[in-house]
């Protein structure tokens, strides 16, 4: 048997093929063939009781065809069949999405019986059958998907009926923490990461955004709408800039102290603290990386203070700078706090986007001078006057401290970089 004349090229990789991109993982099915045939091969198997095979020299990964069938709760609750009578189009089933259940033989012949070139052409995303229901994971690909194509494509209708249903039967509790972090991350990289939560809001996948919905801010500051218009804008900012993970992450969070706070107090005052809770529950939640939750909480309990930068007295500039977010010896981070903050200021609607804001230059000024103070000198003067211990660190701040009110004192003259 020739393994080759029954091997497929099968899903992202095919949808990226007629995309006109090139695929990122190249991704084969086998059919009518066993694992002993595989092994025999030189193919390296991955695992014991799944039937995903590595090839010896391009190290690419080749499945045998195969059809799950749903036999518990969450996505592990399937039994897999393997055998050598599994067609391919049985394989293609599967698969989540039309788009995704393509595949392509010899001389690049396309197989499609759920017909998702015609979907990939009209920019829809469309389950292939009703197994969809039985993996809650597709509902984040769902998301994730128009992440990555942006407001021109949309869901079927009867798509959206389903990703529903999940969540009336309750499908939608037993995603482990694990996959939502996992293709939330995804999400965040992709161009348009707000449209990953705005599809999945009113799913319950995401309670801390949710509580955004209908959460009326003052027009005078956010003549945008409500908290959760604002947050996707921001996040839409972050993307559009193309600031990293780590940084669209606080731009989603930073108001997330805003529905607790006005539970409590019928206002947002004191929003930036509240935050830090609600962010230090979702990440438990999700297990979110450590550095994912430092910048966020940092930013929320932090960004009105960048906003009011220019107001602020030099000692509280310094605080803020120096003390809370040790932008000196972590400029990268304190960076990263900025462009969240650029990102909240420029998040409200068309007529904010390209408003300036000097608060971002300034700050990097600050560090900047802050930077170039000759610490080793300061010390050594400080050791000249028979200074020691706290005395030592005193003289640091104090130099610190008379950086600071001279740039401000300059602050008039802060340029674009």
């Amino acid at each position: 048997m020739k393994i080759l004349d029954h091997t497929y090229l099968v899903g992202g990789a095919v949808r990226d093929a007629l995309l006109g991109k090139t695929p990122n993982d190249r991704d084969y099915v086998v059919v009518g063939t066993t694992t002993s045939d595989m092994l025999s091969l030189g193919f390296i198997q991955v695992g014991k009781d799944f039937p995903v095979f590595i090839h010896p020299k391009t190290k690419e990964e080749y499945a045998l065809a195969r059809t799950e069938r749903k036999k518990g709760y969450g996505y592990k609750g399937f039994s897999i069949d393997a055998c050598s009578k599994v067609t391919l189009e049985e394989d293609l089933a599967r698969r989540d999405l039309t788009i995704n259940a393509m595949a392509l033989g010899k001389g690049n012949s396309l197989v499609d019986p759920f017909n998702g070139f015609t979907d990939l052409q009209n920019k829809v995303l469309r389950h292939t059958t009703d197994a969809f229901v039985e993996d809650p994971v597709r509902v984040l690909r769902v998301a994730r998907f128009m992440a990555r194509f942006g407001e021109q494509w949309s869901i079927a209708p009867e798509t959206q009926n389903l990703m529903q249903t999940l969540k009336n039967h309750g499908e939608l509790k037993y995603l482990v923490p694990e996959r939502i972090w996992a293709e939330t991350a995804k999400a965040l990289s992709e161009p348009h990461p707000h449209l990953y939560f705005q599809t999945l809001n009113g799913l319950g996948i995401f309670p801390e955004i949710e509580a955004m919905v209908g959460l009326a801010q003052p027009a005078k500051y956010h003549p945008e709408g409500d908290v959760f218009t604002h947050t996707m804008l921001v996040l839409k900012r972050a993307a559009d800039l193309n600031f990293d993970l780590e940084t669209r992450f606080a731009a989603l969070t930073h108001d997330f102290g805003k529905a607790a706070s006005f539970q409590k107090k019928s206002n947002f005052f004191g929003h930036e603290q509240a935050g830090i809770e609600v962010i230090n529950k979702f990440c438990q939640r999700l297990n979110v990386p450590g550095r994912f939750r430092t910048l966020a909480i940092l930013t929320s309990d932090n960004h009105t203070r960048c906003h009011k930068l220019f107001e602020m007295k030099a000692n509280k500039v310094h605080k803020l700078i120096v003390e809370t977010m040790d932008a000196v010896k972590k400029p990268e981070r304190f960076q990263q706090f900025l462009q969240a903050c650029l990102c909240d200021a420029q998040g409200r609607g068309q007529t904010f986007e390209q408003k300036d804001y000097p608060q971002y230059r300034l700050a990097l000024l600050l560090l900047k001078n802050l930077s170039e103070l000759d610490t080793k000198a300061i010390v050594q003067h400080a050791l000249s006057l028979q200074k020691q211990g706290s005395e030592i660190g005193q003289f640091i701040r104090q130099a610190e401290l008379a950086c600071v009110k001279q740039t401000l004192l300059e602050k008039e003259e802060v340029k674009l970089p």
